[in-house]
């Protein structure tokens, strides 16, 4: 359980036992009461079992995939897929992969619908680049219509592991993920991941070098 949820739970409960003391009828009191359950449910944090094969990038969220593709950046190609969270998704993100924070930027913005292509550019969103040793993967937190904060608990310099909880997008939002164009996909649009446990890519792994013996 993420700690907010009690926070917005306690506060409904208060509100539920002035209600009582004030004699108000069953069905005012009982709201509260209900917002307050509904914010524990949401606020949850189930443990992850985390892949732990070389080269694999996990989902950092609960959600639908709405794009798989390739594009061209100023970088080269990347592999981008996002990922859709609805209000009835765990929101408790994870890193995609282990590795060193190189980029760890906060923008404001709008409050869009997160299903919308322009959002990625125009709405409220967290930055965080990871090296991975020998690659780099990148993946944004970005607000939605319902979406009004965005909690990111790494900073540049630090090390994390794959599967690791390094943020939280309050209610109804959506995470980028780009990656090297050489991935293997193991996912398409339209799929359904879970944060932390869901293997979005794999990377390709050397070829083991033979050695020869001689007698």
């Amino acid at each position: 359980m993420v700690r907010d949820g009690f926070f917005y739970a306690l506060g409904l409960g208060v509100v539920a036992a002035v209600l009582w003391f004030l004699k108000m009828p069953t069905a005012l009191v009982a709201l509260p009461i209900v917002l307050a359950a509904f914010f524990l449910w949401f606020f949850r944090d189930p443990a992850r079992t985390i892949p732990q094969g070389p080269g694999e990038i996990v989902s950092p969220g609960d959600g639908l995939v709405t794009e798989a593709e390739w594009i061209e950046t100023t970088s080269g190609s990347r592999l981008r897929l996002s990922i859709f969270l609805n209000v009835f998704d765990v929101h408790v993100n994870r890193a995609p992969v282990s590795g060193t924070v190189k980029v760890a930027e906060f923008r404001e913005g709008q409050f869009m619908n997160a299903m919308k292509a322009e959002s990625v550019l125009h709405n409220e969103q967290t930055l965080v680049v990871i090296d991975a040793g020998g690659y780099d993967v990148s993946f944004k937190q970005i607000a939605g219509l319902l979406a009004r904060r965005i909690v990111c608990n790494v900073k540049v310099g630090d090390r994390v592991e794959r599967g690791q909880r390094i943020g939280l997008i309050k209610f109804g939002s959506r995470v980028d993920v780009l990656m090297p164009a050489e991935a293997d996909l193991k996912v398409k649009t339209g799929s359904r991941v879970r944060g932390g446990s869901t293997v979005l890519a794999v990377m390709p792994q050397p070829e083991p070098s033979s050695t020869t013996v001689r007698a």
